[in-house]
């Protein structure tokens, strides 16, 4: 509603009311350097008029989070610019957050079961909507392709539950794609999961095969571990991707990244 949201608790399955005051008020008690603005991620597929009505609603939603954040001092408050996958909405949404002059900007509601093609599409359009000087953030995006593909666009910061929620389903990230532990392929590899990885795992010498029997055997310890392993991938790709950047290689790192990933 014009209100807030209303949900159930994931625990006990009682209501809970959300509105752009009481998000705000949480994340000041949190104590919060970046604040991210109330708002709706439209789902995909969403007809035209369905993505106008809420992108209109999050925008008066960020109005009020804009006022309830006044005086509030070592915060800053980030819009997202929303609009589903429709370039006018986008474009008048972006306008429209840019006009408000925050701290940084947010890009939402991209990657949401879309193809790749079309994220990639209003992706670049938005960025280019949003002023350079500030920073630029893409919500829910954390495949290490995704990530090359919105810095390569421009965007500056990202979040993502995605390497521990596929470390959960009992998968490990490398430099050339996924390794899915629960194969038979792993049964008797007794190579750590990636050679030169520094993390806790392969540092340590936990071989493929022991996590395979870990994960198998639904032991946490086995989760734990390929959490570690993909956290720490994630961090060192960031890394030289910052670092291509840096010496003006970032064109050569995507590519030759990108040409070894989608081998697996």
């Amino acid at each position: 509603t014009e209100e807030g949201a209303t949900f159930r608790s994931h625990i006990d399955g009682s209501k809970k009311f959300l509105s752009p005051e009481v998000s705000m008020e949480v994340q000041r008690a949190l104590g919060s350097d970046i604040v991210m603005a109330f708002d709706e991620c439209i789902p995909y597929p969403a007809d035209h008029d369905y993505a106008k009505a809420s992108t209109e609603r999050t925008q008066r939603w960020l109005i009020r989070c804009r006022d309830a954040m006044a005086g509030a001092e070592g915060q800053g408050l980030f819009g997202i610019v929303q609009g589903g996958m429709y370039r006018d909405l986008r474009a008048w949404h972006a306008a429209a957050v840019t006009e408000l002059d925050l701290p940084g900007y947010a890009i939402g509601g991209l990657s949401v079961g879309e193809p790749h093609e079309l994220m990639e599409e209003i992706l670049s359009y938005t960025t280019e909507l949003l002023p350079e000087e500030k920073p630029r953030y893409l919500m829910g995006v954390g495949t290490p392709d995704y990530l090359l593909t919105g810095v390569r666009h421009g965007i500056d910061m990202f979040d993502c539950v995605f390497p521990t929620r596929v470390a959960r389903n009992g998968m490990a990230m490398t430099w050339t794609g996924r390794l899915v532990m629960k194969n038979a392929a792993y049964a008797h590899d007794h190579t750590v999961m990636e050679d030169g990885c520094g993390c806790y795992a392969c540092r340590n010498g936990y071989t493929r095969a022991y996590i395979r029997h870990l994960v198998r055997a639904q032991e946490i310890f086995g989760l734990r571990l390929l959490s570690l392993h993909n956290l720490y991938f994630l961090q060192e790709f960031m890394r030289r991707m910052r670092a291509s950047i840096l010496d003006g290689t970032f064109l050569s790192f995507y590519q030759d990244f990108m040409s070894h990933y989608h081998k697996k």
